[in-house]
């Protein structure tokens, strides 16, 4: 750990969960990189990933956005590659794009795609899913709204799936954020994981909350309030 590392880490209490209210502020107070730096929730969830029906996997829109303008690929043909550049979207088209990615182009956040080209999308399931960038139904990727799509994206929205640990990590803005606009980004994201709790999960689901800046350390957060 760097000198500034160890300077922020010791603002921190490892024994306590903080309301959330503190953690934001703690989390803030100890970004000290000179960019602005991520702010990301990691939440722990008492779930069998290796059970179908346990695999948490969605997309929420946060009120506030994650500070990050997403760079949106569409793949669509016909009418619909209008109607995603009408919407905003950065990259559009169809098997050139897919060439490029199989070269290694991935100038992009984020692939949205309309049902229709899903069987030539399929081809870079090898490429694109290691990197969590398949476009899936589940996020509302795969979709013949694509204006739609493009806007929630750019409106913020950010894609949640749990790990095989049973992990989940979020970004939920920059350290810039005024405080109330990341602790609503943050409440979001758990009320949406508390609403998609599978019904089979047995014993405690919120089991951890922490929070952390890219560079910073971790900082507990009280579970109690999100379990009601």
């Amino acid at each position: 750990m760097g000198k500034k590392h160890q300077e922020a880490a010791k603002l921190v209490d490892r024994t306590k969960s903080y309301d959330l209210a503190e953690a934001v502020e703690l989390v803030q107070k100890t970004a000290t990189a000179k960019f602005d730096e991520t702010i990301e929730v990691a939440v722990r969830l008492g779930v069998d990933p290796k059970k179908a029906d346990q695999q948490i996997r969605g997309a929420v829109v946060l009120p506030h956005g994650t500070g990050k303008t997403q760079k949106v690929l569409v793949f669509a043909k016909g009418e619909k590659v209008k109607e995603a550049e009408a919407a905003g979207a950065d990259y559009v088209g169809d098997a050139e794009y897919i060439n490029k990615i199989q070269q290694g182009w991935f100038d992009f956040d984020v692939i949205v795609a309309t049902p229709d080209m899903m069987g030539e999308v399929g081809k870079l399931g090898r490429v694109l899913g290691p990197k969590g960038l398949m476009p899936n139904p589940k996020t509302g990727t795969v979709t013949f709204d694509v204006e739609k799509a493009i806007a929630d994206i750019k409106a913020g929205k950010v894609e949640y799936r749990v790990d095989k640990a049973g992990n989940i990590h979020v970004p939920v803005g920059k350290k810039s954020f005024e405080a109330s606009k990341l602790s609503e980004n943050i409440e979001t994201i758990l009320e949406t994981l508390m609403k998609v709790k599978p019904a089979t999960a047995k014993g405690t689901y919120l089991k951890n909350i922490s929070l952390s800046s890219t560079m910073g350390p971790g900082i507990r957060v009280a579970t109690a309030d999100f379990l009601k």
